[in-house]
Parts: structure tokens; sequence; C-alpha cells
């Protein structure tokens, strides 16, 4: 099936800085009932995944205080670190958003921990959220 249109960007994932790996990967896995999905670690964090629906949510532990999740974790505690979106072109993405004078992390894309090209976009232009863009 071919597309004229580009597909509308989706949740791909949901990172969520965790303590304790072991600690919480139970809560998605055993008592929500999330298929756990192993991915690479990445950026300085441990990263356990679990399935839901179409999107996945990664946990993401530090490997060290000074790590970005690391950082994360001791200003703000555990949380809701980024979401990344899925798009159909990444490049045209970044190019748009860095056009339009979006503050871009990723001045061109990298391999992230799903082996995809991802690229991060600065929270203070996108109302507070980490926002991570990765190919579909």
């Amino acid at each position: 099936m071919t597309h004229d249109s580009p597909r509308p960007a989706r949740i791909a994932h949901v990172g969520i800085a965790v303590q304790s790996l072991a600690e919480i990967l139970p809560f998605y896995r055993d008592l929500l009932g999330m298929p756990e999905l192993q991915l690479a670690d990445a950026d300085g964090a441990k990263i356990g995944a679990v399935q839901a629906g179409d999107s996945l949510i990664e946990l993401l532990e530090a490997s060290s205080s000074d790590s970005p999740i690391g950082k994360f974790v001791a200003k703000r505690g555990p949380g809701i670190h980024h979401i990344c979106f899925a798009v159909d072109d990444l490049d045209a993405t970044l190019a748009r958003c860095k056009q339009a004078g979006v503050r871009l992390i990723d001045e061109t894309p990298r391999i992230g921990a799903e082996g995809k090209r991802i690229a991060f976009l600065h929270p203070s232009a996108t109302g507070g959220v980490l926002v991570e863009l990765s190919d579909f």
C-alpha cells in the first residue's frame, strides 16, 4: 500500500524515569499485564520496556548520578521524562522545527534505544515537555 500524504505522527513511547527497574517493572508487567520487551541501554540509562497497545513505555533507570536520567531524578524525582512521537519524515520534521525557531537538542538524528533514528526537542520550545522524535 502506498500513500501520497505523510502519515500522522503517533506516540512511539513514553519515557518514565524510575529509581529502580527491579522495583517498578513488576507493576507494569505483572499487575497491568503489559508484555515486557528487551531494549538496549542508551544515553546513560538502563532501559526496561513494556508494550502498551501500539506504543511502548520505556522505564529509564540511571546508570550513574551524572547521566541525564540521574540528573532528572535528583532534581525532580521519578516520573514522566519524555514523550516520543514517530514521524513520517524525521529529517523534514526537524528542518521544519528548526525553521520555526524551535530549540533543538539534537541538530541531526542519532541512533536511539530501539535502533531507530531519533532527535530531541528542547522543553522550552514544546510547552515544558521533553519531546523525542523518531522515524516510524
